[in-house]
């Protein structure tokens, strides 16, 4: 549950905005002062802070200038005040929204969920490439590498290699690996795999003589070793 540090020293403000954010599932925390609130980052970040421009011991803007020397945690400032400059000092301190008093509580609740999202990590994306062992797969170009030296393959090669690669040490049957090279089963066909197999261990042979990374399980099918 996201935790917001509301700093206002207006008690009956900061109950309207914890009723409002706590309903939408927020935690919160009330402080009147803007040294309590530093104290209180430093000791137990919140998730984000509202932060009252005109406060007793220091102006929000100030507050926000000593936050930054520490912490990166989203600010919203509140303000009486609605010129134009005071905006973009606000946004130029590094705060990342400004809400002008009277403000609907409702309003202030759905800006903290926007600012939250906003500043959420991202996932990274899958990487085009990846590495097992000696192998390494590059989907982008449907390249494989084994021991550094890029194999010279053919689609279904690739393929078949792509799907052991994907799931080390498994048992693949020839069914199985047919179905990875996209060509429908086939008591015909599904012999076709050992063809493929004695090529493929041919081609990693010239990269390494001594290894042998395509296992044979007789009667089974087919699995990859990467040790």
């Amino acid at each position: 549950m996201p935790q917001v540090l509301i700093v206002e020293d207006e008690a009956a403000i900061a109950d309207t905005l914890i009723y409002a954010l706590q309903s939408e599932g927020f935690s919160t925390h009330w402080v009147a002062l803007a040294g309590a609130a530093l104290e209180f980052q430093r000791a137990t970040p919140a998730d984000l802070l509202i932060f009252d421009v005109g406060l007793p011991d220091m102006s929000g803007f100030e507050a926000c200038k000593q936050l930054r020397r520490f912490s990166e945690v989203p600010v919203l400032f509140l303000t009486a005040r609605n010129a134009e400059i005071d905006r973009v000092v606000g946004l130029e301190i590094g705060a990342d929204d400004y809400v002008t008093k009277p403000f609907s509580p409702r309003e202030v609740a759905a800006r903290v969920k926007a600012i939250l999202k906003r500043v959420q990590p991202r996932p990274a994306e899958p990487a085009a490439w990846s590495q097992a062992g000696p192998f390494r797969l590059d989907l982008e170009r449907y390249q494989i590498h084994y021991h550094g030296q890029l194999l010279g393959l053919t689609r279904h090669e690739f393929c078949l290699l792509q799907a052991l690669f994907g799931q080390p040490e498994r048992v693949f049957s020839r069914e199985q690996l047919l179905d990875a090279t996209g060509v429908a089963s086939d008591v015909g066909y599904e012999r076709s795999v050992d063809s493929h197999i004695k090529s493929l261990r041919a081609k990693l042979r010239l990269v390494a003589p001594d290894a042998e990374p395509i296992q044979t399980h007789r009667g089974l099918g087919y699995s990859l070793r990467l040790t």
